[in-house]
Formats: structure tokens, C-alpha cells, sequence
């Protein structure tokens, strides 16, 4: 694994040992941050289920003003902190070692982007998440954010999880990321 861009480009990262995290791949990054390039700069980031911090250390190399990493594991949190080391970051970031769940209720400020990753193996944690955020947790998002979830192609998300409805759904080998803004509510909604 690597920084595809910006100041720490090229800088190889680590990845926890064993199955349980699985990093989001170079090449989906990539394609992620394309989408995503003229958000980055000064925007303030959030990488639920962080693992070894890939998503988020990407958005810092770009330009990012602030990223918090929510990740539990603590395995997952050691090599977070220690990518964080090698690459010389000493602020900009903080470290949210919890449950998604608590953390997102904890958080007080405006996200721009947000980007979700849980183990695949945990389907309900898109939901509950999602759900969140697009509900009871919507103030946790900025006027024009963006929420990213990474998924098995093959698992198809809901277009709508309360305000937030996606937007765009791009697939790539076996990973889909799934887009999604607030919606804007008609009059029929009300």
C-alpha cells in the first residue's frame, strides 16, 4: 500500500496482519480521490472504520485541514499510529479508538466528507451507520458533504437512508463505493 498523491506521495504504508481489516486498495483510492479531488483541500474528513488508516492518510496528503479516524481494533489502531510516524504527521488528525456508533455521538463538528469501510463481514453496520447519519446524525454533516461507503460489488445499499440518498455508484473489481448527499425534501415528502 502507498499515498497516491500530494505531499506524502509514493510513501508506502502498513497494513494490520491477518484477515480481520481489509485496506481499501491503491487502485480504489485512487479512483475514490479522483471523484473526489476537488473536495479534499481544507475539507474536514471523517475515515470510519479507519484500519490502517489508508482513506484517511490519502485526504491528509491532499490537503485535508482535519481527518479523525474512528477504529476499535486496537491491532488496527497500533498501525495506524505508527503510518501516522513514518509519514511525520503531528497534527491535523485525531484518534478515535471506539464503536463507530459512540464516536459519531460524541462528534460536535460539520464533516464534508465522510467515508465508511466496515468489515465486510458486518452487512449491518452499513445500515446502522448510514442510518445514523442520515438521521438522527445528519447535523454531523456539512451543507454539500459527500458520505462514501466501500462495499462488495455484489452487496447492493439502499439508495436512501433517511435524508442522505446516493448519488453516484461506481464498481471496480469485486469493491463498489457508494455515493451519497442529503436530498433535498419536496413538498410530497412533507
Amino acid at each position: 500500500m502507498r499515498i497516491i498523491a500530494g505531499t506524502f506521495r509514493s510513501r508506502t504504508l502498513e497494513a494490520p496482519a491477518g484477515l480481520a481489516t481489509r485496506p481499501t486498495s491503491d487502485r480504489l483510492r485512487e479512483t475514490l480521490f479522483n471523484v473526489l479531488a476537488s473536495r479534499v483541500a481544507g475539507a474536514h474528513f471523517l475515515d470510519l472504520y479507519a484500519g490502517s488508516g489508508a482513506v484517511g492518510l490519502e485526504a491528509l496528503s491532499r490537503g485535508a485541514s482535519q481527518v479523525d479516524f474512528v477504529e476499535r481494533a486496537e491491532p488496527a489502531v497500533r498501525v495506524l499510529r505508527g503510518n501516522l510516524a513514518r509519514l511525520g504527521v503531528t497534527a491535523g488528525f485525531r484518534i478515535h479508538g471506539a464503536g463507530v456508533g459512540a464516536v459519531l455521538r460524541g462528534l460536535k463538528p460539520a464533516f464534508d466528507v465522510m467515508f465508511l469501510d466496515p468489515p465486510y463481514d458486518a452487512a449491518g453496520e452499513y445500515a446502522a451507520t448510514l442510518g445514523l447519519l442520515g438521521g438522527a446524525l445528519l447535523g454531523l454533516l456539512a451543507e454539500s458533504a459527500v458520505v462514501i461507503a466501500e462495499h462488495r460489488r455484489k452487496e447492493r445499499l439502499e439508495d436512501k437512508y433517511g435524508a442522505l440518498q446516493r448519488t453516484r455508484l461506481l464498481e471496480q473489481g469485486d469493491a463498489a463505493l457508494s455515493f451519497y448527499a442529503v436530498r433535498t425534501i419536496e413538498v410530497g415528502d412533507l
